[in-house]
C-alpha cells in the first residue's frame, strides 16, 4: 500500500543546553508507544542519550534519529525525530540536522527564557528556512514565566510568537493549560504519567485573559488572511476552529508566525498537545519547496519533487561508526525510492556503490528495512567512500545537491600515544573520528612535529580523547589547549618565480609571474584567476600552479597557521618544451607563493567569542573590570529578574580558566555561556609576544629532540 506523504513529519528538537530536549523526546517515545518505560536523563537511562559519555554527563553529545507514529484526528502520522545537542561545542550536530529537516520544535526554559544557544539555533533555522513551533518547558519550576518567554522571543529573536495555550498555574501549582483555539481547559492526570487528561471549562478567574489572547490570535492571522480579517471586522464569533487552524498552518509554513505551546515534560504535562501541534502546523515533505540541485554533466539547475515516481536523490548528513555493522551513513531521501542491494551514484566521488543494507534508526538500534522512499530518513551500510554532505542519486539521472557548510575549529591540543606501539591505532582512531565529525581536524605542527587535534571547544576535544580511549583502546598524553589562529594577507604583491633544476638528462623548468592579494571579504580559501594569453604557459600546467598555491595556504609565513583567504592571479610566464612538466609548475607555485606572502604584510587572526555572563548586580564592577583586562568589548547590559546579563566579545586566548575566575569574583553565583563569533586581527604587540613564545617552544623542542 502506497504511503501518503501528507502524513509524514520530519522534525528536529533543538534548544539551549538543559532546556529539556531529551526529556521531551523520551515522553514522545513513551506516549507514541515506542517505549514502554520513560528513560530519565538524570538516571543515565534516556533512550536517545545512548553514548556512555552522554549518560555519565547528562548531556546530549551526538544527534540521534528515531521515528514514531501518532494518531491525530483518526489519521496515523509518521514522525521522524532528530534529538540534537544543546552545548555550543556540538553545534555541528544541529547544523547538519537542520539541513535535512522540514520542521522544528524549539524548546525554551520557562525560567531562563531565550538563552545564547537558542539564538544560534534560531539563526541556523532561519538560514535553512525551517518552519518551527515553540514549546516553553519547565512550567513546573519556581520562577517560570510563560508570557515573558513569548516577549523575549519577539524582542531577541524577532519572532512573531503567538501563544496557542495559556498555563493554568505556575511552579508547583502548574496543573494544565487552556487551549486558546477550542477555549477548553486541559488538565493532566499525575497518577498515570500524564497518559490521560480531562478537558473542561475555563477557570472563571482566567476568562478575561483567555479572551484577550484568543483575540490576539485572530488579530495576528487577520494581517495575513483576508477571509479572517473580514470576519474579524464584522463578526469575530463566526470564525470557526477549522479556519483558525488552517490559517495557522499556512502562516507557520510560510514562517510568518511561531505557534507557542507550554508544559512540563519532566512532570508529563503538555507533550501530547505539542505532538498534535506538530501534526497540525508543521509541513509534510509535500508542503516544503522542491529540492534544487545541479546536474553535474550539463551544469543545469534541476529540481526533484517529493515523490516515489521521481528519480532517486538523497543527501548524506551524518557518518558514524557502529561496532557491529561498521560505517553507517545517515541520509534523507528527497525523491524516488531505493532498495537494499541496489546501486547508487555518489556525485562527489563519481563512484557507483552498492547499498548493502538499509536501516530505520532508533537511537543506536537498527531496524533493517527493504527499501526507503521520498520524505524518509534512514541509514545505509555498504559505501566505501562517503562523506558528510555527499549526494546519492540515480546514475541515469545525476544531480548534485547543495552540501553542508561547517564552522572552522577554534581550539587545539597536542597529543601523542602513551605507548609507541599505539601509533597506528591512534592514526586509525583519528581518521574514523574525522570521518564522523567535520569540525574535528588533525594536523602536524611544522615546527615541533607534534600531532595537533582541533575542535569547537575544550569539552568537544575532551569527549573525543575519551572516545579514543573507550572505543579504540588508545590512551594518549595531551598538552594544554591552544588557540587555533589563522593568518591573513593585507598587501598586494607581484612576484616572479623561476624554478630550474638540472641533474643530467631531463631537468625541471617553470617560470611564473603572478599577483598575490587578500581574498574578497566574506570568502575563505583560494580564489585563483588565470590571465595567461598566447599559450605562454600551456593550459595543462595551470591546475598544477593552483594546486601548489593551495597546498602552501595550509602553512602561513608567521607561525605556520592556515591562511584564511587569498587571491592569486597568474599574469605571465614561460616553459621549456622538454624540461617543463606539471610537477615543475606545482613546485614553482609552492615556492613562489611562500616567498610572495612573506612580503604581503601578513597578520595573525584570532577567534573571537560571544560571551554572556549572568551575575548578581553587586558584582558588576569586578566582572566588567576583569573582561576589560581580557581585551573584552562589552556589547550589551540587561536586567533579567533581579540579575544582570552582560554580553561581550572576548578573544578566546584570554578565556582559558574563566569559569573558575568568574566563580571567585561572584562568590560562586555567576554563570557564563560562550560561543564562537568570528575571527579578528590580533594586535601587533600581542602577535609579537605569540611569535616570541612560539620560537622559545620550538627551540626547546629541538634541544629535546637532539637529546
Amino acid at each position: 500500500m502506497e504511503r501518503n506523504l501528507k502524513y509524514t513529519r520530519n522534525i528536529g528538537i533543538a534548544a539551549h543546553i538543559d532546556a529539556g530536549k531529551t526529556t521531551t523526546t523520551e515522553r514522545i517515545l513513551f506516549y507514541t508507544g515506542i517505549n514502554h518505560k520513560i528513560g530519565e536523563v538524570h538516571d543515565g537511562a534516556a533512550t536517545m542519550d545512548w553514548m556512555l559519555q552522554e549518560q555519565e554527563r547528562g548531556i546530549t553529545i551526538t544527534s540521534a534519529a528515531t521515528f514514531c507514529e501518532w494518531i491525530y484526528k483518526n489519521k496515523k502520522y509518521q514522525i521522524n525525530i532528530i534529538d540534537t545537542p544543546g552545548h555550543v561545542d556540538f553545534t555541528v550536530e544541529v547544523e547538519r540536522s537542520l539541513r535535512i529537516l522540514d520542521g522544528m520544535v524549539v524548546l525554551f526554559s520557562a525560567v531562563d527564557g531565550v538563552e545564547p544557544q537558542s539564538e544560534t539555533i534560531w539563526r541556523q533555522a532561519d538560514k535553512y528556512n525551517i518552519p518551527r513551533i515553540a514549546f516553553v518547558n519547565k512550567m513546573d519550576r519556581q520562577g517560570s514565566d510563560f508570557f515573558n518567554v513569548c516577549l523575549q522571543m519577539k524582542k531577541m529573536l524577532g519572532a512573531n510568537s503567538i501563544p496557542l495555550q495559556i498555563p493554568i498555574g505556575y511552579g508547583d501549582n502548574f496543573i494544565g493549560v487552556v487551549d486558546l483555539i477550542s477555549n477548553k481547559a486541559i488538565v493532566w492526570d499525575e497518577n498515570n504519567y500524564g497518559i490521560t487528561y480531562q478537558e473542561g471549562p475555563i477557570p472563571f478567574e482566567m476568562k478575561n485573559i483567555v479572551k484577550k489572547y484568543h483575540n490576539k490570535i485572530i488579530e495576528s492571522l487577520s494581517e495575513y488572511d483576508d477571509v479572517i480579517m473580514e470576519k474579524f471586522l464584522y463578526n469575530s464569533s463566526s470564525i470557526s476552529e477549522e479556519e483558525i487552524i488552517n490559517s495557522l498552518q499556512k502562516n507557520t509554513i510560510n514562517m510568518r508566525i511561531i505557534p507557542v505551546f507550554c508544559g512540563s515534560s519532566f512532570k508529563n504535562k503538555g507533550v501530547q498537545a505539542m505532538l498534535d501541534g506538530v501534526c497540525r502546523y508543521l509541513p509534510s515533505p509535500l508542503e516544503v519547496k522542491d529540492i534544487v540541485g545541479v546536474n553535474p554533466i550539463n551544469k543545469k539547475i534541476e529540481t526533484r519533487k517529493a515523490s516515489e515516481k521521481e528519480p532517486f536523490s538523497a543527501l548524506a548528513f551524518k557518518i558514524s561508526s557502529d561496532p557491529f555493522v561498521g560505517r553507517l551513513a545517515f541520509f534523507r531521501v528527497y525523491s524516488g525510492k531505493v532498495y537494499a542491494g541496489s546501486y547508487s551514484l555518489n556525485t562527489r566521488s563519481g563512484n557507483k556503490e552498492r547499498i548493502s543494507r538499509i536501516y530505520q534508526m532508533h537511537a543506536n538500534k537498527q531496524n533493517p528495512i527493504g527499501s526507503i522512499e521520498a520524505g524518509d530518513i534512514a541509514a545505509i551500510v555498504g559505501f566505501k567512500d562517503i562523506k558528510t554532505g555527499d549526494t546519492l542519486c540515480d546514475e541515469k539521472f545525476p544531480i548534485l545537491l547543495e552540501s553542508i557548510s561547517f564552522p572552522d575549529p577554534v581550539i587545539g591540543i597536542a597529543i601523542e600515544p602513551k605507548f609507541k606501539s599505539d601509533i597506528d591505532k591512534m592514526s586509525l582512531a583519528l581518521s574514523k573520528l574525522m570521518e564522523e565529525d567535520p569540525t574535528f581536524q588533525v594536523r602536524t605542527d611544522n615546527y615541533t612535529g607534534q600531532t595537533i587535534i582541533s575542535g569547537m571547544g575544550e569539552l568537544h576535544l575532551e569527549i573525543l580523547v575519551d572516545r579514543m580511549k573507550r572505543e579504540f583502546k588508545v590512551e594518549v598524553n595531551q598538552g594544554k589547549p591552544q588557540v587555533e589562529y589563522k593568518e591573513a594577507l593585507t598587501d598586494l604583491v607581484e612576484h616572479r618565480e623561476i624554478y630550474k633544476k638540472q641533474t643530467g638528462g631531463r631537468g625541471k623548468y617553470a617560470d611564473i609571474l603572478f599577483r598575490v592579494e587578500p581574498g574578497n571579504i566574506g570568502t575563505s580559501g583560494l580564489e585563483f584567476i588565470n590571465k595567461i594569453k598566447g599559450g605562454n604557459i600551456p593550459k595543462e600546467y595551470i591546475p598544477s600552479i593552483k594546486k601548489g598555491c593551495k597546498e602552501m595556504m595550509k602553512n602561513g609565513p608567521l607561525l605556520g597557521y592556515e591562511i584564511d583567504s587569498a587571491k592569486v592571479t597568474v599574469l605571465d610566464g614561460s616553459y621549456h618544451s622538454v624540461d617543463s612538466d606539471q610537477l615543475s609548475f606545482e613546485i614553482a607555485g609552492k615556492l613562489g607563493f611562500r616567498d610572495a606572502v612573506k612580503k604581503s604584510n601578513p597578520v595573525l587572526l584570532e577567534p573571537i567569542m560571544k560571551l554572556e555572563v549572568i551575575i548578581p548586580e553587586e558584582n558588576m564592577g569586578d566582572i566588567i573590570g576583569d573582561l576589560n583586562r581580557r581585551r573584552g568589548m562589552i556589547r550589551n547590559m540587561d536586567n533579567r529578574k533581579n540579575i544582570k546579563v552582560i554580553q561581550a566579545l572576548v578573544p578566546l586566548s584570554e578565556m582559558f580558566g574563566y569559569v573558575t575566575i568568574l566563580r571567585t569574583l561572584s562568590s560562586g553565583r555567576g554563570n557564563s555561556v560562550m560561543e564562537f563569533s568570528h575571527y579578528d586581527i590580533v594586535p601587533k604587540n600581542i602577535t609579537d609576544n605569540i611569535i616570541m613564545g612560539n620560537n622559545c617552544v620550538t627551540n626547546k623542542e629541538k634541544k629535546n629532540n637532539k637529546k
